[in-house]
């Protein structure tokens, strides 16, 4: 598996998170992020007992290749 970083939340306090990957084995994209705790916004999803939700900020959506025209950040 060869996972390829495509951008890194440039304003992040330690600059860990947030971070999307992209995972060209499984053709799929990882996302690094704060887990959502909120009891209130997790009760709006069906979400089943093996998935979490993270959220990134609503920037880092021109990391993807989608969005930003094929380029992708690649850091």
């Amino acid at each position: 598996m060869a996972l390829r970083m495509l951008g890194k939340d440039p304003e992040s306090p330690e600059g860990k998170s947030a971070t999307i990957y992209y995972d060209d084995v499984t053709d799929r994209y990882l996302v690094q992020g704060l887990k959502v705790l909120d009891e209130e916004r997790l009760s709006q999803m069906d979400l089943p007992d093996h998935e979490t939700v993270v959220e990134i900020p609503k920037y880092m959506v021109t990391f993807f290749p989608e969005v930003s025209g094929g380029r992708g950040a690649d850091v």
